[in-house]
């Protein structure tokens, strides 16, 4: 057996001496002074046809692998040690190194340079000598394939400007105690899911990670500073975990969609590779348990797997484009290893020219204006094509007229059966619209709405309530802004009155009198709890009145005499995605001539902007110019209904 491994190597290698001896001599030309580093590396494994061949892997994809340039970066990292290391909590912290950055490291994220230029020969050597005993020791990397090897074990970083330094090393030895301490059964021991959770569970223990996805300054791409990323986005503890793995021989990627299908932004997570060949994904970082239900209720255009390995299809792309969008060339296209995919043929404008062969494929995510490109096609008769994309979801194709960027086919949905509906509106036949939101309701914010159903409006003159009158139930989730309260007589006392089983949830309280003039009191409520009662008055719609649990729950004021109330306001617990009283919004819509139109701008009376004379079956989409970021654009349908995109 180990006869036929042996020449099973020596083929391996001598194919690759012959089909990649061009990309290999390229390699090391564009290393220019660095050349004889490389050169070492060469002759150091030239006996060994196996090591030999994944250190000519490494050498032909390097010139597409960059860290930064300037030395500058390992004083920031040492800065960053210290103070990830100190008392200061994990948003101090953040916010002590964002200023860092700012004011004395400006600008050096964007001085790199190809690792392929410095990269040290004894460095790859040790990189690859340790990835080859994981491989060959660890029985959670022995089914690994040389090709599987060579992208999920053997790279030296896993992410773009990560430090060259003795990472294995680092991370094998501060996350291994569990590793080390696992139980030989004869069950779990030797699969690489239970080694995987086994690391994951102590990165979670040990770092603790705390959640910040604003800017934090440059990220922690050293061996010193990865163990300490007490603060960080998905991508960051992503990072952290893959490397960890790498170090102790858990084969792991890292996977990306570059924007949601119905949000403004994208996401990273992680995927180990079993010992029965299956992939297994994370949804989140370190936090989640690979393999489990991958985000069953998102739309995903695209799934993109960060390589080591060069796409030759994308370098194609950047060489002969005209408009260089700037796609990661060492990424490849699995979107239909997770889901069920289209290939799209889509009929383009005939008053818009392309200068390229290329086209460009967009979500609607209202960042900075609308579209935002996910993946190119080639256009031909036409026709624009594109390949594996996921399915319903709201798409536009775009094309480069010499100078941007342009819609060169109408919006189009493509359907979960795999049809395509293009959105095209009638200037001919007008409607009227009533928004209630900018932004589609989630699971979690239509079930804290449907806790207001049969909750009430009671007044009294007694403290306690006992003989409490009810002057309105709440029977309509689509509730005025303002609740018309209908009294014979004024009262001292005023309360929502939750129903039960609903923890009295409720964001806002507001009392107005007759003419709409906001009558203010003492908060008074069914807890102890002052801080919680004092959030159903603070004007802040993203706090939330709450108890712990039981029943008869109740938040309202003490107006000190008898008072008249004319319209209570009750703002059910969500995401501050309502119509808001007070709010300038602007409503657009796709108009004939494939660009938005401007309805113009209306500062909010209630919690429902009305617009007449807009086209049928236009795509709407409405920005809150005050406040927030979350938007989505939208049709109604025959019924009057929203329906998001």
């Amino acid at each position: 057996m180990r006869r036929h491994l042996q020449i099973f190597a020596i083929l391996l290698s001598a194919i690759l001496l012959s089909s990649c001896k061009d990309s290999r001599n390229e390699a090391l030309r564009y290393a220019g002074d660095n050349r004889s580093e490389l050169e070492k590396v060469l002759d150091h494994y030239k006996d060994d046809p196996e090591k030999l061949a994944a250190a000519m892997f490494l050498i032909e994809n390097m010139p597409e692998h960059y860290s930064y340039r300037s030395d500058s970066i390992h004083s920031y990292y040492e800065i960053a040690k210290e103070i990830l290391k100190s008392d200061l909590s994990p948003k101090e912290q953040s916010d002590s190194l964002l200023r860092i950055c700012d004011t004395r490291f400006p600008n050096l994220d964007h001085d790199t340079i190809s690792d392929i230029k410095v990269i040290k020969a004894d460095f790859l050597i040790r990189n690859i000598d340790q990835a080859f005993e994981q491989w060959k020791t660890r029985p959670w990397a022995s089914h690994l394939t040389f090709d599987e090897f060579c992208e999920w074990l053997l790279p030296y970083k896993a992410v773009e400007k990560q430090e060259m330094d003795e990472w294995r090393d680092s991370l094998s030895t501060i996350f291994t105690w569990g590793l080390n301490n696992m139980v030989h059964d004869d069950d779990t021991y030797e699969t690489t899911i239970n080694a995987a959770n086994t690391i994951r569970s102590e990165i979670n223990w040990r770092v603790r990670p705390f959640g910040i996805w604003d800017r934090k300054g440059y990220p922690m791409l050293s061996a010193a500073t990865l163990p300490h990323i007490t603060f960080g986005a998905c991508m960051d503890y992503v990072t952290l975990a893959v490397l960890t793995f790498r170090s102790v021989g858990i084969p792991a990627v890292i996977d990306e969609t570059p924007y949601w299908g119905r949000y403004r932004a994208g996401h990273n997570w992680y995927t180990i590779l079993n010992n029965r060949g299956e992939e297994l994904t994370s949804e989140w970082d370190v936090s989640s348990y690979p393999g489990s239900a991958f985000f069953t209720d998102k739309r995903i255009p695209k799934v993109y797997r960060n390589t080591y390995a060069i796409n030759p299809e994308r370098l194609e792309y950047r060489e002969k484009s005209a408009y260089k969008h700037p796609f990661k060339i060492c990424q490849k296209d699995i979107t239909d290893q997770y889901f069920r995919t289209s290939d799209l043929d889509i009929t383009l404008l005939d008053s818009i020219r392309v200068v390229e062969p290329y086209a460009y494929i967009a979500t609607f995510t209202a960042i900075g204006s609308d579209w935002s490109v996910v993946d190119y096609g080639t256009v031909h008769s036409g026709k624009a094509h594109f390949t594996k994309m996921g399915r319903n979801v709201l798409y536009i194709a775009l094309g480069y007229d010499g100078e941007q960027l342009r819609p060169i086919s109408l919006p189009f949905i493509l359907h979960t059966d795999g049809s395509i509906d293009y959105i095209k509106c009638n200037p001919k036949k007008k409607r009227s619209v009533d928004i209630r939101r900018k932004y589609y309701q989630s699971n979690n914010v239509a079930k804290m709405r449907k806790r207001l159903l049969h909750g009430m409006i009671q007044a009294s003159n007694r403290a306690d309530f006992a003989d409490a009158d009810t002057l309105y139930t709440i029977e309509d989730l689509n509730l005025p802004d303002k609740l018309p309260i209908h009294a014979d007589k004024p009262y001292r006392y005023w309360r929502y009155l939750s129903p039960n089983g609903s923890f009295g949830s409720i964001a806002e309280l507001a009392f107005f009198s007759a003419d709409s003039a906001e009558v203010k009191g003492m908060p008074i409520g069914s807890t102890d709890d002052q801080a919680a009662i004092l959030r159903a008055f603070d004007q802040d719609w993203l706090s939330n009145f709450e108890t712990g649990g039981g029943d008869g729950n109740w938040v309202g004021m003490d107006m000190g005499r008898p008072t008249e109330i004319g319209y209570v306001r009750i703002v059910p617990r969500g995401d501050d995605n309502d119509i808001h009283p007070g709010d300038t919004y602007l409503l657009r819509y796709w108009n004939e001539r494939n660009e938005w139109t401007s309805c113009g701008t209306k500062t909010a009376t209630g919690n429902v902007l009305h617009y007449d004379n807009i086209p049928e079956g236009a795509l709407m989409w409405v920005s809150d110019l005050t406040r927030g970021m979350d938007e989505r654009a939208f049709l109604i349908d025959k019924d009057g209904n929203v329906v998001w995109w």
